[in-house]
Parts: C-alpha cells; structure tokens; sequence
C-alpha cells in the first residue's frame, strides 16, 4: 500500500456511532467476499480495505501471528473471522468481537465464536484473556490509541500479550472516517474518529502507557508489535473458558465505539 497523505489530527467524540455496524458498504462487501472499499476522510483522501484477504482464509503471515498468541485469545475488531476460524481449529479457546452484524454472522458461519459488541463496552472475561489482538490496522479503533491501550491491558491477565499491526508507513495520525464504495459513492452515515499509527509510534504510546515490548517485526509488506501489560496482578482472577464465552453470547445493539473509561 502507497504511503498516504498525512491525516489531519481529529479529536475522538464521545458519542461517535458504531459506524461498522451502521455501514451498509461493509456489511455488503462482508457478504460478498470483496470490494472495493475504502476509509474516505472529509477531505476526500482514500486508504483500502483489504476485504478480499480478510474474507479469505488466514494466509501465512496471519498464521506465524497465531503460532504468537498464548493461551485464551480475545480478536478485537474480528470482522469477517478468518483469525477466530483458524483458531477455533486449533482447539483454542478464542472470542471475536466486532460491532458489525454482517462480520459477526460471518464469523460464527466459519464455526468461530463472536460477540456483537464494542471493544469499550462490557465484555466476558475482562481482565482474564492472555493475548489480545488488534491486527488489519485496528489499533486505530476509536481514533484514540491510548485509550485502546488503556482498554485492552483492562481485558488482559497481568503480563498478557498484546499483538498489535502498526500501519505499514511511520505515521501518528488521526482523522474522522466513513467507509465507501466507491463504485457508487455510498457510504456510512455518519463519520467516525479512526486512526493510524506506526511502530515507532505505538511502541512510544506503549511505552507511556507502562506497557513492556516483546517484540516488533515485519512478514511481506506487513508490520507488528508485541506488548506486555503491566497491570499488578488480582487473586481473583480466573481465566475465561470456551463456556463462558458462548453463555455471552446474547444479541445486544452495540453503543458508539469510541472510548469510554472502562468500568
């Protein structure tokens, strides 16, 4: 992907809709397996969506990330669940969670579990998950990356493993989004805050944030990092198990998914 031009800084709001679920282009490009579709800013500045490899079956650079996780693993951002599928396979217990009804249903069809549900709103096993991912850019999630940091180490066991894929280009950017077709310039109805950042700006953000580097590297054109929470530790803590997560299960209308202070 070519570099883009640098977005303008955008300040995340509070009541920002839960734009996947409110985007009939993605929820269409879901169900049909491919684009074209795009994050268009106001100004009219394109970055792709790579749908076509996310509806696919996870290729090899996904599966040398999946060989990394350990233990319970919670896919944030999952959409059409090729992660959570191979997972599944695998005999893991793993949970996908994407505010988009289309990827949810396609997640569940590959025989993964997924939960139609905000990364900022209530989840099962909070504080229990041992590796979290945030992979195809959905550090940007809420257009705030600290407050994804802040939330995730929230959802993790103590020195949990955070993966994370930076944007392939250095870059620290913010920006109110819609998702579009550009075939017929249909798009979402509301902008919504995202953002884009690179390793040397995630591991900075992380690193103020008390996260602990594992590692960063970089498969094809795509780029990683690997944290570790530092949250102290909780006697009470149990891990999630494969039944806790399908009582969760219930339908529930997603709130914005922009971010909120953890309860």
């Amino acid at each position: 992907m070519k570099a883009a031009a640098r977005l303008a800084p955008g300040r995340p709001s509070a009541a920002a809709p839960a734009a996947w679920a409110a985007s009939d282009p993605y929820a269409a490009a879901l169900r049909s397996g491919h684009g074209p579709l795009f994050l268009r800013r106001t100004d009219g500045w394109l970055l792709p969506l790579d749908v076509e490899r996310w509806c696919a079956r996870a290729d090899t650079v996904d599966l040398e990330v999946l060989d990394r996780c350990e233990g319970t693993v919670l896919d944030v951002g999952c959409g059409p669940g090729r992660l959570v599928a191979e997972l599944a396979a695998r005999g893991r217990t793993v949970l996908g969670i994407d505010v988009s009804e289309a990827a949810v249903t396609r997640t569940v069809g590959l025989g993964g579990q997924s939960l139609r549900r905000s990364v900022f709103e209530p989840l099962p096993g909070e504080g229990r998950w041992d590796t979290v991912l945030l992979m195809d850019g959905n550090v940007g999630i809420g257009g705030d990356p600290r407050a994804l940091l802040t939330r995730v180490a929230a959802l993790l066991v103590p020195g949990g493993l955070l993966i994370a894929e930076t944007a392939p280009v250095e870059v620290d950017e913010r920006a109110e989004v819609q998702v579009v077709d550009v075939t017929d310039g249909h798009a979402a109805d509301s902008p919504f805050p995202w953002a884009r950042v690179g390793t040397r700006a995630l591991l900075r953000r992380a690193g103020a944030a008390g996260w602990r580097s594992a590692g960063q590297w970089t498969s094809g054109e795509r780029r990683f990092v690997a944290l570790r929470s530092s949250r102290p530790a909780s006697s009470s803590a149990e891990p999630p198990n494969s039944t806790a997560v399908v009582s969760s299960q219930r339908a529930r209308k997603p709130s914005a998914d922009s971010p909120v202070t953890p309860a």
